[in-house]
């Protein structure tokens, strides 16, 4: 088995309200979206549509939301099981200092920036839904 590529797919209960986090928060790009029909992709948000499914990309991060409706149709493990993880998404990121000033300026609640035990200058925070970020730069 080979496995190229990993890319997680993210319970959500409001697929505009994550993506523009995604976007004028960390400054990813929209890739598509699905709307509640799912006879089509969009390349940008329509006001007047509700949407099933989102991804983003920035940079080589690529990341899928999906209504929690769909979601639990789609995997059936996730039936009975709370939006939100015990897991984080870490990221390794370029200017950590730059991006948490950033972050800190629009108001966002993170830990504290700090050098760790294994040698990466590192933060944490949460999106909308409950999901821990971190971002983590090789320290020198």
């Amino acid at each position: 088995m080979k496995i190229s590529k990993l890319t997680p797919n993210l319970e959500v209960s409001d697929i505009k309200d994550t993506v523009a986090f995604y976007l004028d928060i960390l400054g990813f790009n929209l890739v598509m979206a699905v709307p509640h029909s799912q006879d089509s992709m969009d390349q940008k948000f329509s006001p007047e549509k509700e949407y099933v499914y989102a991804m983003v990309q920035k940079d080589n991060v690529e990341i899928m939301f999906q209504r929690s409706d769909s979601f639990k149709n789609d995997v059936v493990f996730a039936e009975n099981l709370p939006i939100g993880a015990s897991v984080s998404f870490y990221m390794d990121v370029e200017g950590i200092a730059e991006l948490y000033e950033d972050l800190k300026n629009k108001g966002q609640a993170m830990t504290v920036l700090k050098t760790s035990w294994y040698g990466m200058k590192e933060f944490y925070m949460k999106d909308p839904n409950g999901y821990i970020l971190g971002f983590a730069e090789k320290s020198e």
